[in-house]
């Protein structure tokens, strides 16, 4: 991508509400503009944040059998009366009426469409299990939005839904999920713990919470340093020995449940079993919050000069930062040689083509946090070798040109 085709919006100043250093930074980056309190547009250079994002989920959702769909967004009132939280989730939730003054709300959550549409498409134990997911927006009225997307009012969400014949069933789907959740958030580079916790206003029997380690972390979290256990608060009070109960601070990032039979014996989602009966299937539930993985990441990677993104969820792999090249043919064309080069190679790479001064389009890529840039001029050509710096690191390096791929790959 040349940045003269692209669009990016950054900013030396964030505005004055934002609290948090995400929040600041995403503004600056120009990965998301206010719309109004809790609502945000992902501006191109967010969105490429976010793709990344969604595809890593994907890779590790589809290699744990889930299958993907696609609910609307907007949900008729019934079904959520069918459950008895019509009422009971509260003023978070956005009710709207249609022009026959008939209910319906902006979904929080889905696991009313989704056992709705099963109860209606699988009635036999031979159908069983099945493992259905889905990335999308969703709405939750926060009495008080703050801190950018890290709790906004509208947040892009995975959530997966499970539907098993029997618990033994429920249990195994359970540990591919935590299975698949681990892989994820290491495959993008985070710096997380698992830890167990309560259900709250989704209901279950039991339930994992996924959490980035940030000082900033809303959510404290308890762990054993003479166990693998670990909690978030509400669990950890009763832990029986809370001697050794550290604690750390940490940004969800995904939840996964085990809910039984709570909405399948409420919304009669029955099927027929081996004896022939109906019995009521069981279900799990698996949520990621993936507009809030990005407003993780910066809070944990980050320094006084921007984002430091790990590569998996940078915008762009690689920058090419060339000095002259709306002023020299051979800068030109030598930046124009390497762009095609490190495409071949498979990077994902912006090239800098505005013809801004160094010194700014150094401070942007910065500020951006892509992970490798690459600077060319008549000097570096002139030598055979090109600048490189790491975003992660303080400074410059001079690689020959007949390198720089292995280097690369090595870093």
């Amino acid at each position: 991508m040349k940045a003269s085709k692209f669009y990016i919006s950054t900013f030396k100043e964030a505005p004055a509400e934002a609290e948090l250093t995400s929040h600041k930074l995403m503004i600056r980056a120009g990965l998301i503009k206010k719309l109004g309190s809790g609502l945000y547009t992902w501006m191109p250079m967010g969105l490429r944040v976010l793709k990344k994002i969604e595809n890593t989920i994907r890779e590790e959702m589809q290699q744990a059998g889930a299958v993907e769909l696609l609910m609307p967004a907007i949900q008729p009132a019934e079904l959520w009366e069918e459950t008895g939280r019509w009422e009971l989730f509260g003023p978070q939730m956005l009710k709207i009426s249609d022009r026959h003054d008939r209910p319906f709300c902006f979904g929080p959550t889905h696991e009313e469409v989704i056992t709705d549409l099963v109860r209606n498409e699988l009635n036999s134990y031979k159908q069983l299990p099945m493992n259905f997911y889905q990335i999308q927006m969703k709405f939750r009225d926060e009495i008080r939005p703050r801190f950018g997307v890290m709790r906004a009012r509208e947040f892009l969400m995975k959530d997966a839904y499970s539907f098993h014949a029997d618990i033994e069933s429920l249990k195994h789907t359970y540990d591919l999920m935590f299975k698949a959740y681990n892989a994820i958030f290491t495959k993008l580079g985070l710096i997380f713990r698992a830890v167990q916790a309560d259900n709250g206003a989704i209901g279950g029997d039991g339930s994992h919470e996924f959490h980035v380690l940030a000082d900033s972390g809303e959510d404290e979290i308890v762990y054993d340093e003479h166990s693998d256990f670990a909690a978030n608060i509400e669990v950890a009070k009763d832990h029986p020995d809370k001697r050794n109960l550290k604690t750390c601070r940490g940004i969800e990032v995904g939840h996964i449940f085990q809910l039984g039979t709570k909405y399948s014996e409420a919304m009669k989602a029955t099927f027929i079993n081996q004896s022939g009966k109906p019995s009521p299937m069981i279900m799990g539930c698996y949520g990621i919050g993936v507009s809030r993985i990005i407003a993780a990441a910066i809070e944990q990677n980050h320094d006084d000069k921007g984002i430091i993104f790990p590569e998996s969820m940078a915008p762009f792999e690689v920058i090419i930062t060339p000095i002259g090249y709306d002023k020299s043919s051979s800068v030109k064309e030598g930046v124009d040689d390497l762009y095609q080069l490190l495409i071949a190679e498979g990077y994902d790479v912006l090239l800098d083509d505005r013809g801004l001064r160094p010194g700014i389009m150094f401070s942007e890529a910065e500020l951006i946090g892509i992970p490798h840039r690459i600077t060319v001029s008549e000097n570096t050509l002139n030598e055979n070798k090109y600048e490189y710096k790491n975003r992660s690191k303080t400074d410059a390096e001079m690689i020959a040109s007949n390198d720089l791929i292995r280097h690369l790959k090595s870093v």
